[in-house]
């Protein structure tokens, strides 16, 4: 699972995000990347703070938990959970995949 890395504080996702969805929803997790679709535009930062509420609402954590460290102009992004362990990462993710 090379869409996840374990850090001392938390783990780094990285996330390939489809914008303009019907629904905000993980889709799937790829060998490489988590699947996210969003349903904000990519315009003015809007698809960047719903991935980050969607991940806060998922995980569990508070939005200040959740940063975009690279990406956020482009389709793959690097996501930082603080506070949520790899292990947690992937329970909270299964259900949501089909390839868990």
């Amino acid at each position: 699972m090379s869409w996840l890395t374990p850090t001392s504080d938390g783990c780094t996702i990285t996330v390939k995000a489809t914008p303009r969805a019907n629904r905000s929803e993980i889709i799937a997790a790829d060998p490489d990347w988590l699947r996210v679709r969003l349903q904000a535009p990519p315009v003015d930062g809007k698809a960047n703070a719903e991935l980050v509420a969607l991940f806060a609402s998922i995980f569990s954590v508070p939005k200040r938990a959740v940063e975009i460290l690279s990406g956020s102009t482009a389709r793959l992004k690097r996501v930082k959970l603080y506070g949520v362990s790899a292990e947690t990462a992937i329970a909270v993710v299964a259900p949501f995949t089909h390839d868990t």
